[in-house]
């Protein structure tokens, strides 16, 4: 049997001023199509200051690891083949700290244009400093480096995507339990400020790095089964991250007219469907489980808006 087709959307709606004003003239014709056929499947309530978004919570139940919304997902661990079982692994990111009189803000690291070799670089640089600690960095992509060191068991981080274009204070780990990671970010910061590696960075009118975000860390018991991804559009979230409340309601027009609407197809057909729409708190999912004569009432002549959902969300 073909595995259940899953279309989750990240940033589906936001409780920004400027996308409940976006949401008022949207208007999404398959997606209501779609919500009338499928039936409820539950909900996942949370809060806008947890660690993991929604979207990385439903991802981790669809894949088989912990969901955990304060931030202990082993995303490094599961993405990375060669992380033996049991072993406490991370992401580390390069990034770019804006110091402000009262904040410190992250803008989006893909915005630093980082290439290979620059990254190689820098991990070089800092890789002897981390060693000291006990972790060992291995560079995986420009942006994404793997740390591997015990420091790193148990320890709950932030999304990135909860903390670009954030005051990145109010998503730094506890100081009392990450006491190492938060030496080596004001180590890093101290290197890095005089650093010849810097210093050409700068000659060239390329971005400062002076930081680092670490995160999806953790260990894995044991691997889960493989199970084929869900589709998950990413345009929502980079728009929603941008603040750009009209790209938004663009990008969830062409999402409606596109991923939505062969969605819909699919379970007018017969196929068997999952559906899960979140938010900055929590995340609403439907299925195309059997439904009660009573839903499927509801469903010919009620109307499922993302207008109407957005407070679940």
């Amino acid at each position: 049997m073909p595995d259940k087709l899953h279309l989750l959307i990240p940033l589906a709606a936001s409780p920004a001023p400027g996308c409940q004003q976006a949401l008022q003239g949207l208007q999404l014709p398959q997606l209501e199509r779609l919500l009338a056929r499928l039936t409820p499947a539950g909900a996942d309530a949370g809060e806008e200051t947890d660690f993991s978004p929604p979207h990385e919570r439903a991802l981790a139940r669809h894949l088989g690891l912990p969901a955990s919304s304060a931030g202990t997902t082993p995303w490094a661990a599961w993405a990375r083949a060669d992380v033996p079982a049991g072993q406490a692994c991370a992401w580390v990111t390069p990034c770019q700290w804006q110091v402000g009189a009262d904040h410190v803000t992250m803008p989006d690291p893909q915005q630093l244009r980082l290439d290979e070799a620059d990254s190689r670089a820098l991990l070089a640089v800092l890789a002897p400093w981390f060693a000291q600690d006990g972790i060992g960095l291995e560079y995986d992509a420009p942006t994404r480096w793997l740390a591997r060191g015990a420091a790193l068991q148990g320890l709950a981080t932030a999304s990135l995507d909860r903390v670009v274009g954030r005051d990145v204070r109010a998503w730094m780990p506890d100081a009392a339990g990450a006491r190492t990671l938060h030496r080596l970010h004001s180590e890093m910061q101290m290197l890095l400020y005089t650093h010849p590696w810097s210093d050409q960075r700068a000659a060239r009118g390329l971005p400062a790095v002076n930081a680092f975000w670490l995160h999806g860390a953790g260990a894995l018991a044991e691997r889960p089964a493989p199970v084929a991804l869900p589709e998950m559009p990413q345009a929502l979230q980079q728009a929603a991250l941008r603040e750009d409340w009209s790209a938004w309601a663009a990008a969830w027009q062409q999402l409606d007219a596109g991923p939505v609407a062969r969605l819909a197809a699919h379970v007018a057909a017969g196929g068997q469907a999952r559906l899960t729409l979140c938010g900055e708190r929590s995340a609403l999912q439907w299925d195309t489980a059997p439904r009660s004569l009573r839903q499927r009432i509801q469903g010919l002549f009620g109307r499922q808006r993302l207008m109407d959902l957005r407070e679940q969300l």
